[in-house]
């Protein structure tokens, strides 16, 4: 800021056009233009800065998408597959809103992603998939230029154990070795191996012998025998051995000592069927 001063001024003219000076200063260091006369507005007009109305226009701009899903299920078995079809629609035109679906779960404290897919078609439908592990709260989110992100209400679905979950915790102590009176996790007897298999992954409780663990669990056709099932090998009416059905005439069981957990083939015909989970 440069001070005008008279060639024949005086102090006290001096003062006041300091005075003036300051004062316009001030007001500009406010952001406000203040003209002292038409030389000094002149000489001194700032650049104010406006803010930009592009972001605010913008977002008035937004729409905010209709989106629907629907699920196939919330009661599921283990194993099977979770299919949520999910539409959205633009309200202006009725039309679809093109963007991304996702289908997430809330796994951990976070919300994961499952599965993805572009909204293409004519309707606006996709269809997501994912084979959840265990009960988890569920929704779908869409994101698409020009919308705003849309999430549905998160609902829950439920996992339960099934043949195919028990059959998936056998097989994975394949290998270790058979102790008497052993119910793992590192040994097992053939009914210790049963009883930590149910228990793991059904919640299921069975005794620690064979002849009790066939009192337990649904009667079953030895012809309607599924993967999962409990197979009671007796001589006479008393059972002696325990594996778990795994397809194709074969069980899993930690047959005796010396061997390990393993799949090995129906060996006898004397044998009752229990089923522990649907």
């Amino acid at each position: 800021m440069h001070e005008l001063r008279s060639r024949h001024g005086r102090r006290n003219s001096s003062r006041a056009a300091g005075t003036v000076a300051l004062s316009l200063g001030l007001c500009l260091c406010a952001g406000q233009l203040v003209t002292a006369s038409p030389a000094a507005a002149a000489s001194t007009t700032p650049v104010i800065k406006v803010a930009s109305t592009t972001t605010a226009s913008a977002a008035a701009a937004t729409v905010t998408p209709r989106l629907s899903a629907k699920a196939n299920t919330r009661n599921l078995k283990w194993g099977s597959t979770l299919k949520v079809t999910a539409k959205v629609i633009d309200p202006r035109t009725g039309k679809i809103a093109k963007g991304t679906v996702r289908l997430q779960g809330y796994v951990g404290g976070k919300w994961r992603t499952w599965d993805t897919e572009k909204v293409k078609n004519q309707n606006g439908t996709v269809t997501l998939k994912y084979a959840p592990k265990n009960t988890y709260k569920v929704r779908t989110i869409f994101n698409g230029s020009g919308y705003k992100t849309v999430t549905t209400v998160k609902t829950t679905v439920k996992v339960r154990a099934s043949g195919a979950k028990i059959l998936a915790e056998a097989k994975k102590h394949k290998g270790a070795l058979y102790k008497y009176g052993a119910s793992g996790p590192k040994r097992f007897d053939c009914s210790g191996f049963t009883k930590y298999v149910y228990k793991k992954a059904a919640g299921k409780s069975l005794p620690h012998k064979a002849n009790s663990q066939q009192s337990y669990g649904k009667k079953v056709a030895k012809s309607n025998k599924q993967i999962g099932d409990l197979i009671i090998f007796r001589n006479g009416s008393y059972g002696y051995h325990a594996g778990i059905y795994a397809g194709n005439g074969y069980i899993y069981d930690s047959p005796h000592t010396g061997a390990r957990v393993g799949k090995h083939k129906i060996w006898n015909s004397n044998y009752v069927v229990r089923r522990l989970v649907a």
